[in-house]
């Protein structure tokens, strides 16, 4: 085959390829911690209204703070989604309370995750005590988000990750709740795929959000796998640095996450991606804009973006 007719192959190809990419970037989604509420002016002016923006729960923050900076992003216009770590609420007066203030203030979508806290602050040790206390049902919240694990998770064996999906999902369906599944990010460029048919296998047929770590230096990559508890990639990822012949199933960056995903279609299942900021909230929003504006092109040798200037 000539140069030509292998150019007229390949261009439609990366032409499809990016054309999958703007497209899904369109309902993307990001975070900010606690700290960074004054920067929400400065985000109102990078990402349209209505964009989801979640409120992280960071070590170092009050669950007061995580309700305040949710109110805050909701009256610039995001769509405020604050994390729940329900290890870390002292008592079910206090979640009521804080859930009775996000409702007033417009706010109708919580994550509600476990929590980094290795015990319990109150009487609350996972999400499946909140969500069968019934109080998240009685606040009128209307979206709740769960997270899932693509690559597991240290502290957590595979078999109850995959059991706690199947009970909230049933949860969801007997309580007529709209509920969605908010992924961890990782390393492994290849386990979404992979988690995605075991999804499939399971019959979890709830809407995923696919968590990908936004532009970050690896040192900071590397300390917040381990804080979030990726196991199963930094044990990889150490063994990688060693081992370069198998480069291509690493992803570090958000472009190269984008392609692993993105190289086929994916199900209708996976509505958008979340990109975690780590404390980098405008830094990501603004590398978010550029890519769902198509200010990209793909470099396939190198397996990442050109992003114009």
């Amino acid at each position: 085959m000539d140069k030509l007719a292998q150019a007229g192959r390949t261009v439609p190809a990366t032409d499809a390829l990016k054309a999958r990419i703007v497209s899904f970037m369109h309902a993307a989604s990001t975070e900010i911690t606690p700290p960074e509420e004054n920067r929400l002016p400065e985000l109102q002016s990078v990402l349209p209204p209505g964009t989801p923006v979640y409120i992280a729960h960071t070590p170092h923050a009050s669950f007061a703070q995580v309700i305040h900076a949710a109110l805050a992003a909701r009256r610039v216009g995001f769509l405020a989604t604050p994390h729940i770590a329900v290890r870390r609420v002292p008592n079910a007066r206090t979640l009521r309370d804080a859930l009775a203030e996000l409702r007033t203030g417009g706010v109708e979508h919580i994550l509600l995750i476990a929590g980094d806290a290795p015990h319990p602050l109150g009487e609350f040790s996972s999400t499946l005590d909140v969500l069968e206390s019934g109080i998240v049902q009685e606040s009128g919240m209307i979206h709740i988000g769960i997270a899932g694990h693509p690559e597991g998770h240290s502290a957590v064996d595979s078999a109850s990750l995959w059991q706690a999906l199947e009970t909230k999902q049933a949860f969801a369906a007997r309580a007529g709740v709209a509920m969605h599944i908010v992924t961890q990010f990782g390393l492994d460029g290849g386990a979404f795929a992979r988690w995605e048919r075991e999804l499939a296998r399971r019959h979890i047929r709830l809407p995923v959000r696919i968590g990908i770590a936004g532009p970050a230096p690896m040192p900071k990559l590397v300390h917040f796998a381990i804080q979030c508890g990726i196991g199963a990639s930094m044990r990889a990822l150490a063994h990688q640095l060693t081992a370069a012949a198998h480069a291509s199933e690493w992803a570090t960056s958000p472009d190269q996450h984008l392609l692993a995903v993105l190289r086929a279609p994916v199900s209708a299942q996976v509505v958008a991606p979340h990109f975690f900021a780590f404390g980098g909230a405008l830094e990501t929003a603004r590398w978010m804009r550029k890519i769902a504006a198509g200010a990209f092109d793909i470099d396939e040798p190198r397996g990442q973006f050109r992003l114009h200037v």
